[in-house]
């Protein structure tokens, strides 16, 4: 039981790393302008805009023309990603 737990949540740590490499590729293509039928763009924007609209309902994200909607998001899954790397620190130890 341990060694499974402790697989799904590194399992866990590391889709929340690749999701924040998603954002961060979302964010540095939307400031220029992208292709909007390009394939990779498409995908970017299903993945990340369900997201970034839960977090623009709850808070105003933007500022002028700056949206700090990916900044949020970046923000609350870092700290879930320690969260769970010192639950694992503290459950192997």
């Amino acid at each position: 039981m341990n060694a499974l737990l402790l697989s799904l949540l590194q399992t866990l740590r590391v889709l929340i790393n690749i999701y924040l490499f998603v954002i961060i590729l979302s964010s540095l293509i939307s400031w220029v302008q992208p292709n909007p039928y390009n394939p990779l763009v498409q995908f970017l924007r299903r993945v990340t805009e369900p997201v970034y609209a839960l977090i623009r309902r709850v808070i105003p994200t933007t500022f002028g023309m700056i949206d700090i909607a990916p900044l949020i998001v970046c923000v609350v899954l870092i700290f879930i990603s320690n969260l769970i790397t010192n639950f694992i620190y503290a459950y192997v130890v």
